[in-house]
């Protein structure tokens, strides 16, 4: 191919997602960040036998459905717990593939627990049952929207990619149930909620880019610059193994 390579970021949702196209707040959030609506695709489950990571620059990996409880050696324990195995089946490879190829990988919310668990961790399946919060993380219970920032996040290591954007603390919104409970093998934590939970990890391992957050930096990007910052930094590394020759054919 002659002239600049195209990039191509892949953005795994739930199906419900797929038909909100571009007015799905991930595919906003990529273009208020930078990227050009042509490099952004939105993927689903149902896309299983045409979505191939090797096809893509990055993913980013959103939120939606609760990750299967008997990926982490569990049975479902609550009646909060909504799985969706097919979409764990196909983020799993996407995840694999994404990271066999060192491509950049940024997670959301249900994002962050689905590589957790492929690294090998566990999630508290509901917080309010298996944990004793002090915060309120679902903060639609409390009749707040999406934008709205609810509580502090603490960043707990200055020098990780995370580090470098947000100085010490940020305000973010807050709208899960489950949480990380123990951190996989290979990840790192990079942020804690205000009472103590995980909201933040990145490859422990030389990567080019793996951040994951459990809060929705796509519902913030309008009015935070550092939760712009996010999608800027992962764009910036996409765009940068898309000029690299033959980066989707060879996976180098």
């Amino acid at each position: 191919m002659s002239g600049a390579t195209k990039m191509r970021i892949a953005v795994s949702v739930a199906e419900k997602e797929i038909a909100r196209g571009a007015g799905s707040p991930y595919f906003q959030a990529l273009l208020a960040a930078g990227a050009k609506e042509s490099e952004i695709a939105l993927v689903s489950a149902s896309d299983a036998h045409l979505a191939r990571a090797e096809d893509y620059d990055g993913i980013l990996f959103t939120g939606g459905d609760d990750v299967d409880p008997s990926f982490y050696g569990e049975e479902r324990r609550h009646e909060s717990v909504h799985d969706h195995r097919a979409r764990d089946e196909f983020e799993f490879a996407l995840l694999e593939g994404a990271l066999a190829r060192r491509a950049p990988i940024l997670g959301i919310c249900r994002g962050v627990q689905m590589i957790n668990v492929k690294f090998g961790g566990t999630l508290y399946q509901d917080m309010n049952e298996d944990a004793t919060p002090q915060l309120e993380h679902r903060q639609t219970d409390l009749g707040k929207s999406r934008q709205e920032p609810t509580h502090t996040v603490l960043v707990t290591d200055s020098q990780s990619g995370l580090g470098t954007i947000v100085q010490s603390t940020c305000r973010v919104n807050s709208l899960h149930h489950q949480a990380i409970r123990r951190l996989g093998r290979g990840l790192k934590v990079t942020a804690r909620s205000e009472d103590g939970f995980i909201e933040a990890v990145e490859s422990a391992e030389d990567y080019p880019f793996l951040i994951a957050v459990q809060w929705h930096p796509e519902e913030m990007v309008r009015d935070s610059g550092e939760q712009r910052e996010i999608f800027v930094r992962f764009i910036a590394k996409c765009r940068e193994r898309a000029s690299r020759p033959g980066a989707l054919a060879s996976g180098g």
